[in-house]
């Protein structure tokens, strides 16, 4: 007898550089306008206020290089943004424990349908289908804590057929690792295998099919990926 009426889902999962293990995903919470002048270009006070998530799916992160344009849009949007993978959670996390549970970082790209999430917007309805559709989450491998430290700092850059679109400082983030960490364990149960996709600087603008984006951070590497 088995144990489920369908077929077991694949498990989600990251490669991790320097094994061939991977890191398998459970939730994905998403920082928005965590960049002050990200902040501004869409609109918003640049002040510090309490951070807001909201999630993508496991199965939205891809791996693959590419970036499929998908349906019923014409304005897709780059977010180049710092990936953090949790190894291990819980609730009300301290802030200075919160870099005890972190395995690792990478780069990831939060892929929008921004004329999609702007009509959500004006009607106060959720944003899943601007940002949580399928393969809108394009990484790349996790580094260990153990290879690169907890980065605070570092140049990140993103380009689209070699023309920069974004560049930031990770210590520009309005808030940091721990702070994320910590408040998301107010709300939620943390838990081994959640990443936190950390905010996107300002420069966000639309790809078309065949554009080549690259995304490198300071100490991380770089990210490759085609639309097609």
């Amino acid at each position: 007898m088995t144990e489920y009426v369908i077929e077991t889902p694949p498990v989600v999962a990251i490669p991790v550089t320097g094994t061939d293990a991977k890191f398998p995903v459970r939730r994905v919470y998403c920082i928005g306008r965590n960049y002050a002048a990200h902040a501004v270009e869409m609109g918003h006070d640049p002040d510090r206020e309490d951070p807001f998530f909201f999630q993508k799916n496991p199965n939205n992160l891809d791996v693959s290089g590419e970036f499929p344009y998908p349906p019923h849009t014409s304005d897709v949007h780059h977010e180049a943004e710092l990936l953090v993978a949790l190894k291990t959670g819980g609730t009300n996390i301290p802030l200075d424990k919160a870099l005890d549970h972190v395995f690792g970082y990478g780069l990831s790209l939060d892929m929008t349908r921004r004329d999609l999430q702007g009509i959500q917007k004006k009607m106060g309805r959720p944003w899943e289908i601007g940002k949580a559709f399928e393969r809108s989450g394009p990484c790349g491998p996790l580094h260990p804590v153990s290879e690169v430290g907890h980065p605070d700092h570092g140049r990140l850059e993103f380009k689209v057929n070699g023309e920069l679109r974004q560049e930031a400082d990770l210590n520009q983030m309005i808030w940091k690792v721990p702070e994320m960490i910590s408040y998301l364990s107010e709300y939620f149960e943390l838990a081994p295998g959640d990443v936190i996709m950390s905010g996107t600087p300002s420069g966000v603008a639309a790809v078309e099919k065949g554009d080549v984006m690259v995304m490198t951070i300071e100490g991380l590497g770089s990210l490759e990926v085609k639309v097609t």
